[in-house]
């Protein structure tokens, strides 16, 4: 099955980000929130990001008008599963609404489309329970952000039909994106391996070993990350990271998962990051 309409439900960071990189493959799409300001707000922030790569010589202004002309900007459910051959969902990163979510969708889609979450850290298999179409619902769990990030996690569950794998491997190397295909479990593959990297990071901030520049700086020019786990975490949000934790560490129990306390600490006094202007690092 080709997939050359999309439906991206979310028009936040990861919803704007995905119709972004969909649209400039060519892929026709329909970019949905509840709100008309948030969809609006998407659609902007798509032209401000392709406004940079055109200063920085990546993109031309004809590929940029190309790109806002094939996505669609919507609020109604129903115009915007028109005609799609995938829904991917990127709402809010809570499990039962995302499973109201889906089952809204169920009852409105065709039998043939096919539903993807982006979800993190969530149970794929689950969510594909609260749906009539379990061997049509997969994980794919894109980066942040989607316009940079390769990497897509394809994550199936036992009843994922081979031909949705299918689809979703082929729409990933499309787009340009490189996929990896795994079964459903705690914190997939990069997350899974990722986030005893960041606890051990806060925990030696934590027992004063170093500072969060120096634990940082030490990953990065020791190791050759981009990035360090206490300036990662920052970027990526410390309440959803505080969230993706312990959804890992609740199904795993084991110890090396647990949320250090600075982190939790820090999310209760509403420090969540580059968001907020203060999480490890304080920011302007």
């Amino acid at each position: 099955m080709e997939v050359n309409s999309i439906g991206v439900m979310g028009a936040g960071v990861m919803g704007h980000g995905i119709a972004q990189v969909a649209a400039q493959a060519g892929i026709s799409i329909t970019l949905r929130d509840i709100k008309e300001e948030f969809v609006q707000m998407g659609i902007r922030n798509v032209e401000q990001f392709m406004d940079q790569g055109i200063k920085r010589g990546k993109l031309t202004e004809e590929q940029k008008k190309e790109t806002l002309a094939g996505i669609k900007g919507v609020t109604d459910l129903t115009e915007a599963v028109e005609g799609v051959d995938l829904i991917i969902e990127a709402i809010v990163e809570d499990l039962e609404e995302k499973k109201r979510f889906f089952r809204e969708l169920d009852e409105i889609c065709p039998a043939n489309v096919i539903f993807a979450s982006n979800t993190s850290y969530l149970s794929i298999t689950e969510l594909a329970a609260s749906t009539k179409r379990p061997d049509r619902f997969i994980g794919m769990h894109w980066f942040n952000p989607p316009q940079i990030m390769r990497l897509i996690e394809v994550v199936r569950t036992p009843s994922t039909s081979e031909e949705t794998v299918g689809a979703i491997v082929d729409l990933s190397k499309r787009v340009g994106k490189t996929p990896v295909v795994c079964r459903d479990s705690p914190g997939f593959v990069v997350n899974r391996i990722l986030q005893p990297w960041y606890n051990e990071g806060m925990r030696l901030l934590e027992e004063g070993i170093a500072t969060a520049k120096d634990i940082d700086t030490a990953i990065k020019v020791g190791g050759g990350f981009r990035m360090g786990p206490l300036e990662l975490r920052d970027l990526v949000g410390l309440d959803t990271g505080l969230k993706g934790t312990l959804a890992i560490y609740e199904q795993l129990r084991d110890d090396k998962f647990r949320p250090p306390q600075c982190l939790i600490k820090k999310v209760q006094a509403g420090h969540y990051g580059r968001k907020t202007k203060r999480g490890f690092y304080e920011y302007q």
